[in-house]
């Protein structure tokens, strides 16, 4: 008798509950590879188990009914994490407030600087955020705008949770005006003049996510599932990109990196780099900004924030880089506003290249959106240079996700609109970069992945991003 060894496996299962399809990725631990990925709509009104359990199903045709040793989940369903943010000045704390709450994976509706007006709260009040992040004042300096805003926000009428993270020296002041509302203090996002401190807060916000919002969105019926939902799902894309960056104690990252995510309704982008000046009479302007960067542009996607693509632009550079003509170009794209889940076939011409218009044309803005500037200016020494933001010039790879990116032949055509162009010669944007696609859709699993096995995560990233766009 012959006895065949079977390898062992460690299957673990990776869930994205996102605002309209439900992903799902296997990875064997053990073998470190991508056993399968699936996905289905997510079924927020209903119960969100159904659309997982729908998910699996279509798992299983492909690997068979394998029992996962562990799940990890995600989540940006229920709109994600819905915050705004309060500071002084809008350069410095009010930028600080918007970094922190970027960082920990939430989608930031507003953000105000200086006095909130009667008309400021009532707008608060209807957006009704899951977390309001308070800030103002370096620790020793301004304290009356906090204050302020506080004893504005002690009238707010819906109970929603405020974190103070502002001037340390009247946080207790803050705390004691707003003791009717669920209140918590938290260092202060910048301490001292343009350094941010955003690690604090940030681990706050996840926290409050993780016990409070979770269970508000109907999220926690997953838990019984699953291991629970560890992060937002952007949280987990930043996790991803800055593991793939920095690597680990034991296997190298790759090196800095812009990582873009198209969406249908908002393009996030990533930065992870210092981003300090790299050419000689050049100073820095503002806040200094974060190594590991997100923003998102909420006006720009492929389908809901489909006009936002043309608004920021022209109808004239969708025509030129569609090669069809602008009121054709209007029509089709009021069509997809309208048809969000139309996806163009091989045979649709037509739609494939208005997709690739507004892909590249997104991508475009929102990275330039991102990257810093230089300002020129004359000084007794000659001709100097302000900074505002981070310079990504000498970035060297750009990672790109999201549908529109995965599913056409043209990835590394659309990705290069990330890339610094002459026609804005002030842009601080990338020059001269390698494309990686996330072809699988792997990155939010793989941050997933990360808090537990992060080796693991880093070389599976490595195997599975695929250079320029080809198989």
């Amino acid at each position: 008798v012959i006895l065949k060894k079977v390898k062992a496996m460690k299957p673990v299962l990776l869930i994205d509950f996102g605002s309209t399809y439900t992903k799902i990725t296997a990875v064997d631990v053990d073998a470190e590879q991508i056993l399968g990925t699936a996905q289905s709509y997510t079924t927020i009104e209903t119960d969100i188990i159904n659309g997982l359990n729908n998910a699996l199903a279509i798992l299983r045709e492909k690997i068979g009914n394998i029992e996962f040793q562990e799940q990890y989940a995600c989540s940006s369903a229920a709109g994600g994490l819905r915050m705004v943010a309060i500071g002084l000045v809008p350069e410095l704390t009010a930028k600080a407030a918007r970094q922190a709450s970027l960082g920990a994976g939430a989608k930031v509706l507003k953000t105000y600087s200086y006095e909130l007006t009667e008309k400021d709260l009532q707008e608060i009040d209807q957006i009704n955020p899951d977390i309001c992040l308070l800030t103002g004042g370096t620790d020793g300096g301004n304290k009356e705008n906090i204050v302020y805003n506080a004893h504005m926000l002690a009238k707010a009428k819906n109970n929603f949770p405020i974190i103070i993270a502002g001037n340390r020296n009247c946080s207790d002041q803050c705390e004691e005006i707003l003791k009717d509302k669920q209140t918590y203090v938290c260092e202060n996002v910048m301490p001292r003049l343009d350094i941010p401190n955003v690690e604090p807060v940030q681990n706050k916000i996840r926290s409050l996510f993780l016990e409070q919002i979770v269970k508000a969105k109907g999220l926690s019926n997953a838990e019984q599932l699953i291991q629970g939902i560890l992060m937002p799902t952007p949280s987990a894309m930043l996790t991803a990109m800055k593991l793939l960056a920095k690597g680990t104690k034991t296997e190298s990252g790759i090196g800095d990196l812009v990582g873009v995510d198209l969406g249908g309704a908002t393009t996030d982008i990533y930065s992870m780099s210092f981003g300090l000046p790299t050419t000689g009479m050049t100073a820095l302007k503002g806040l200094r900004e974060e190594y590991a960067k997100r923003t998102v542009e909420g006006d720009i996607g492929m389908r809901y924030s489909i006009h936002g693509i043309v608004d920021a632009t022209d109808i004239s550079r969708v025509s030129e880089l569609s090669g069809l003509d602008e009121e054709r170009c209007k029509e089709l794209i009021d069509y997809l506003g309208t048809h969000t889940d139309v996806v163009p076939s091989d045979d649709d011409a037509e739609l494939e290249a208005i997709d690739y218009a507004l892909a590249s044309l997104a991508i475009e803005v929102a990275v330039t959106r991102h990257a810093g500037r230089l300002e020129q200016y004359y000084s007794p020494m000659g001709i100097s240079y302000m900074q505002t933001g981070k310079d990504l010039t000498a970035v060297k790879t750009v990672v790109v996700t999201g549908g529109a990116l995965i599913h056409t032949k043209r990835t590394a055509e659309i990705a290069s609109h990330a890339l610094f162009s002459p026609i804005d010669a002030f842009s601080l944007k990338p020059k001269d970069a390698e494309v990686l696609v996330d072809r699988k859709y792997i990155l939010a699993a793989m941050g997933l992945l990360s808090t537990e096995y992060p080796d693991v995560a880093l070389r599976i990233m490595k195997k599975e991003l695929v250079k320029d766009g080809n198989d």
